[in-house]
């Protein structure tokens, strides 16, 4: 039988210290996902497969997702992957359970071809709530791939939650498409 699993103390906190020995760099000329150039870079794939912070972050995922009407987390491959895998496991636990599943950048040429995966098969979207997960938000332009394309087959999108907001436009694009940006942590919780 699962059982409640709370944040821990300090979760935020110690998860800024695991972001920075593992997926922060800083002072170079780093090309973004967006084409723009920045001197801070994250690359939280080294944050998202560590067991502690994979952990963390669910819980703080979870946390900031308790009001939130959500029937699964999801978002494009392959940044919203561990995070909603971790977010699923973690939230069973809790006794809180959160499907996950993901967008494809481009249907697959076998198979089913399906763009969202992780539904068995003959279950759609249609008519559910889905939080779209990032890991990092610059622009938005991954997150608003993922809710036009969940959005289009029939699920309802209000909250796209980030990782890290890098403060670099992602929520007046979000505003615009009628989608409220959540997030953990921001590029300002680096510049010290």
């Amino acid at each position: 039988m699962p059982h409640l699993l709370p944040t821990p103390p300090h979760a935020l906190q110690r998860l800024i210290m695991i972001i920075r020995t593992r997926s922060f760099q800083s002072g170079g000329a780093y090309k973004l996902a967006s084409g723009r150039i920045s001197d801070m870079y994250f690359n939280m794939k080294p944050t998202m497969l560590d067991p502690e912070a994979a952990y963390l972050t669910a819980s703080l995922m979870i946390d900031a997702l308790a009001d939130e009407p959500t029937d699964f987390v999801g978002g494009l491959e392959m940044g919203a992957v561990p995070l909603v895998t971790s977010i699923a496991a973690i939230s069973y636990l809790r006794q809180q359970s959160r499907r996950a599943l993901f967008v494809r950048k481009a249907a697959k040429e076998h198979g089913t071809q399906s763009l969202i995966e992780g539904l068995p098969r003959g279950e759609t979207v249609a008519g559910k709530h889905i939080a779209v997960i990032e890991d990092v938000t610059t622009t938005g332009g991954s997150s608003l791939k993922a809710v036009a394309v969940l959005r289009a087959a029939g699920a309802t999108v209000r909250t796209v939650l980030t990782l890290l907001d890098r403060q670099e436009g992602a929520g007046p694009a979000f505003a615009a498409a009628g989608v409220t940006l959540k997030s953990l942590l921001t590029s300002s919780d680096f510049r010290s």
